[in-house]
């Protein structure tokens, strides 16, 4: 069951390639995704020191009360990859125009994991092409439905 989707990366982004990572988490963490209190928007993926990061994805506390004080929402959380993956996505992070970014979140029998991908930056122009093909279906769906209801 996916808990948290980034919607903004597909549209922002180009995905290349696609990789599912664990995701370290506090146990009041855990809970608050699996009442999907969280988001990836404006979220990527850093590399340091051979570790992979999440940066940027804020998950607000499940109850406000029981969390512990200073805890920060925003805060950087590791990802596990193994050395092999890690390395490749060192490569790629390199590469201009290519960056990392998490798509979503998701339950995989008792596990929380992240969807990652090696993205390439859009264009606005091809922005502009999504948004007016979007347009035109939803024109089209619009018109058939009151034909059919014509009928």
């Amino acid at each position: 069951m996916i808990l948290l989707e980034n919607k903004k990366a597909f549209f922002d982004y180009q995905i290349l390639e696609k990789f599912e990572a664990g995701i370290e988490l506090e146990g009041f963490e855990v809970k608050a995704l699996r009442a999907q209190k969280g988001s990836l928007t404006g979220a990527y993926v850093k590399i340091y020191n051979n570790e992979a990061w999440l940066v940027g994805a804020s998950i607000s506390p499940f109850q406000e009360k029981n969390t512990p004080p200073g805890y920060d929402k925003e805060r950087p959380r590791r990802l596990l990859l193994k050395k092999k993956e890690i390395n490749y996505l060192l490569g790629k992070s390199q590469e201009k125009g290519l960056t990392i970014v998490p798509l979503k979140l998701y339950n995989k029998g008792n596990l929380l994991k992240i969807e990652i991908g090696v993205a390439k930056s859009k264009k606005q122009f091809d922005k502009r092409e999504i948004i007016k093909k979007r347009e035109t279906e939803r024109e089209i769906q619009r018109k058939l439905k009151t034909i059919s209801k014509a009928l």
